[in-house]
């Protein structure tokens, strides 16, 4: 998926995990959503910007892990001038 806000890639040869590589667009944010019997693990591999976990906002850079628990709201925001790539790994089905 490339569109104006991301360049998706999912990986096509795992049968039960899904690991997603995300380059956000400068500006941009991912629609944000959340998934019931699903957890998530962001890593943060270039850039900065910020994180949404129900309501609490708080600010992402390289190297950093993000842990998603089920059913927990989440939303990436790039908040610079130069794209954000982060690394999603979830099991089961993408669902969003």
């Amino acid at each position: 998926k490339d569109n104006e806000i991301y360049t998706l890639l999912d990986n096509t040869e795992l049968k039960n995990l899904v690991v997603s590589k995300t380059i956000l667009h400068p500006g941009q944010c991912t629609t944000g959503h959340k998934h019931k019997g699903q957890e998530e693990v962001y890593f943060f591999i270039k850039g900065k910007g910020e994180m949404q976990i129900d309501d609490q906002k708080f600010k992402v850079t390289e190297g950093d892990i993000v842990c998603v628990n089920d059913g927990e709201f989440h939303r990436v925001y790039n908040t610079t001038d130069v794209g954000l790539l982060f690394i999603c790994v979830f099991e089961g089905d993408r669902s969003h």
